[in-house]
Order: C-alpha cells, then structure tokens, then sequence
C-alpha cells in the first residue's frame, strides 16, 4: 500500500519521491529534491518529548511542513490529539498524505500561522525558518524557499502564535539558529513567554553550534542553559547522545 501511495502521489505532482522512515512504525514521503526532514525537525520532537512535565492531551505544530515534528511526537504521544498548520501548498498536500499513510487521526490546517486563533495546548512545537529574504537567494522552489527564507512570519509570529494557543502549564519548544539566538529569546520575550531552558547542537565535535532548541512557558524559574548536546563524534559516527534521541522514536 505505500508504495501504491507514493506512485499515485508521484503521478498527482510529476515528480519523484522518497519513503523513508521517521520513528520505528512511522513513514514519510518526501520530495527528492524538495525540502526534507533533518536532524532539526529530529531533535524539536526529542526535546519537546523530553521536557515537557506529563505526557500532553493536546499538541500544536506550528509550520508543520510534511509533518516530520508532529509526527514523530504523535508516535511518542499516542492519545495525544495532534493539531498540525502548514501554508504552503504542497508541504500541506504531503503532510494530507503522510498522516493518511501512518493512519493518524489528526486536526490539520491549510493555513497562515500568523492568522491562527486562540486555544490551550499543553504541548506547541514549531521549527521557525532560518532567514531573512536579505540574508541569502531565495530558491525558486517555493517549498525550499519557505522552509527556510522568512517569507510568511519569523520567528517572532511563531512565538505569538505559541503564546495565543499554549495552555497555562503547557510548553512551547521551537529550534533556531545558534547564531541568532538573541533573536530568538527577544522574540520569546516580545511574545510575553519566559524561556525555561535551552540547549546548543553541535553537529560533530570539535565544530561550533549550529542551531538551539528552546523550552518555553508562560511563566517559570530563571532559564538554565543545559550543556551543548553533541550529534557526532570526532570520527563522524553517531554518539551516544543521539543513539538515545533515535531510540525515543523506537530508532536503532
């Protein structure tokens, strides 16, 4: 049957795609040469799993794309009732396909986030793009260039919209670029939200960080900074770290 699916989608968007696996049960398809899931959208679903204070009943993916994040917590989380928005067109229609292949039962939104109304999740995740349209080239490809060229909101719009939807004991977990991380603890502030914890990503030892992930609340004790969570060791190979971040999604 996925393989059914995917020459049906195939044949729908005249391009190919990938099935690959996400957690242990769960896959996805993917553009091969569109956006994909990374170890970004990986460790948001780790880190939101893992700091969040009791197994949520409600769940909000901000941004959504092909539904890698929600996803992965969705299999975390199974009575969980899973929300997921995304805006551009044909991340919206994988992520239609994807929640249809793994059977999830799910609330998901063709919409702009920044337009989102209110509501009370104990869990939002969101993974931000990266840059603004002046920092780089926009590609062509409209799902590239939203994923990662600030084309419909920034960061700041995902932590309002966090903001607007997070329940009162609730978390809001979202990765950003380590470089801009004052950026972002202004915009979780500018929201009215406090940030909790945050963590560096360091690709492989020895190199800077790339990216941060971010535990926020509406309220809580002064921020701790976790120590850097390192992906690969010097050699390249997955460290133990990571091992354990994989097997939280049933990953060998």
């Amino acid at each position: 049957m996925t393989e059914a699916t995917r020459a049906a989608l195939e044949a729908e968007l005249g391009e190919q795609l990938t099935l690959d696996g996400l957690t242990r049960d769960f896959r996805i398809l993917q553009r091969r040469r569109g956006h994909r899931h990374s170890v970004d959208d990986l460790l948001t679903a780790w880190y939101a799993a893992t700091v969040v204070p009791a197994a949520p009943a409600t769940m909000l993916d901000l941004g959504t794309g092909i539904g890698s994040v929600g996803l992965a917590l969705k299999w975390v989380f199974p009575t969980a009732k899973l929300t997921a928005i995304e805006v551009q067109a044909i991340s919206f229609r994988l992520l239609t396909a994807n929640v249809a292949l793994n059977a999830v039962d799910a609330n998901i939104l063709h919409g702009d986030l920044r337009e989102l109304g209110a509501g009370s999740f104990d869990l939002v995740t969101g993974s931000p793009p990266y840059f603004d349209v002046k920092s780089g080239i926009v590609s062509a490809d409209p799902q590239r260039a939203g994923a990662r060229f600030e084309l419909r909101g920034d960061v700041r719009d995902y932590c309002a919209a966090a903001a607007r939807n997070l329940a009162s004991d609730g978390r809001f977990v979202f990765c950003f670029p380590t470089v801009q991380r004052d950026r972002a603890l202004r915009a979780v502030a500018d929201a009215g939200l406090s940030v909790l914890t945050y963590r560096d990503v360091v690709p492989k030892e020895g190199l800077a960080p790339l990216f941060t992930l971010f535990s926020c609340a509406h309220s809580g004790p002064p921020l701790a900074i976790e120590p850097p969570f390192v992906v690969r060791d010097a050699a390249g190979a997955h460290n133990a770290a990571m091992a354990a971040a994989r097997a939280l999604f049933g990953n060998g």
